[in-house]
């Protein structure tokens, strides 16, 4: 059944990434619509750089780093190592590859096409077949308030400074502003399935959630007989698997759980997904609205990736089921 489901996936970096690529091992790629979180997007040597789309794409289409999760396969580092032997800013590192996609990103940006536009050409180029949207042609970046630094922006946060400083609150500039991408709501509106990826609620699934409609329109999703959303958590043991969640849930003062994830989306799900190391708070969830889901979310492997998402298809089957009996 789940061939014939139109399904939204909302993500965000290496997790996100991950179960993209599982649901699009599984579903049609007419039946796919990726929405990429932008709002870590920012410019580094003159040159737009979209880290979360970039990651998506290039784990759609075969092309990523394998270790690392982002960045390209088969890398080299000659143009940053030279800008850093040069004394230039070598904390973000652009492999010659990804620098390519910067550089003719900005350079079709420049032209007057917009995000959407490229990403779609790029997809073309990379054969990605299922449709990659970043949530917005609008610039939005996120900025995190530290202790010990002031106001950062995200990358320079998380990549310059290792995400030591201290956070005290997110605030994205450019989101009263911004649009939803050309095609987002209607593939919300007619999906029948929205996924929640495992990426951090914060700094990947809210940007898109608080432009202009979006949270509606994924709330009445919830609610329809006729469509189910499914979150499945990034935190697994109290811990994140990649990336400083845990760590910025502490420092707002929030145990870092899948329940504390869940409570995040409260109002917005149908069911959630939570790791079998955390089935004890299954109850919790349920208490929430949510049904909940009890299985390994860990994706090491290509084949995890397909589980996870024939599993969180399934479940959404069974919701969707569930609701046309009443």
């Amino acid at each position: 059944m789940h061939d014939s489901m139109k399904v939204v996936a909302l993500a965000g970096g290496v997790g996100g990434a991950k179960l993209a690529h599982g649901l699009a091992q599984l579903l049609p790629p007419e039946n796919l619509t990726v929405i990429v979180n932008t709002g870590d997007d920012f410019e580094h040597f003159g040159l737009r750089i979209s880290p979360d789309l970039d990651t998506v794409c290039y784990t759609l289409a075969g092309l990523a780093n394998p270790d690392t999760g982002w960045g390209r396969s088969g890398e080299s580092w000659n143009a940053i190592e030279n800008v850093s032997r040069l004394g230039g800013p070598g904390w973000f590192h652009l492999g010659d590859q990804d620098l390519g996609t910067h550089l003719e990103r900005t350079r079709r940006l420049q032209m007057g096409q917009s995000l959407s536009e490229v990403t779609r050409a790029f997809c073309q180029a990379w054969n990605v077949q299922a449709a990659v949207l970043p949530m917005s042609d609008d610039q939005v970046m996120t900025w995190v308030e530290t202790e010990e630094m002031g106001w950062l922006q995200f990358q320079s946060y998380f990549v310059e400074h290792h995400c030591e400083p201290r956070v005290r609150r997110f605030a994205m500039k450019g989101l009263e502003q911004a649009h939803p991408a050309p095609g987002l709501i209607e593939a919300i509106e007619k999906a029948d399935v929205v996924v929640f990826c495992p990426s951090n609620p914060w700094v990947s699934i809210n940007p898109i959630l608080d432009l202009p409609q979006v949270r509606d329109h994924v709330a009445r999703k919830a609610k329809q007989s006729s469509g189910a959303t499914v979150a499945v958590s990034p935190i697994i043991g109290g811990q994140a698997v990649k990336g400083p969640l845990a760590k910025l849930y502490q420092e707002l003062g929030i145990p870092p759980t899948a329940t504390a994830v869940a409570e995040q989306y409260e109002g917005l799900l149908s069911g959630f997904v939570l790791d079998q190391v955390d089935e004890n708070q299954a109850e919790r969830v349920a208490a929430l609205g949510m049904q909940p889901l009890v299985t390994d979310t860990l994706m090491k492997s290509a084949g995890d990736r397909r589980r996870l998402a024939e599993e969180v298809m399934a479940f959404c089957e069974r919701i969707l089921g569930e609701q046309s009996l009443l």
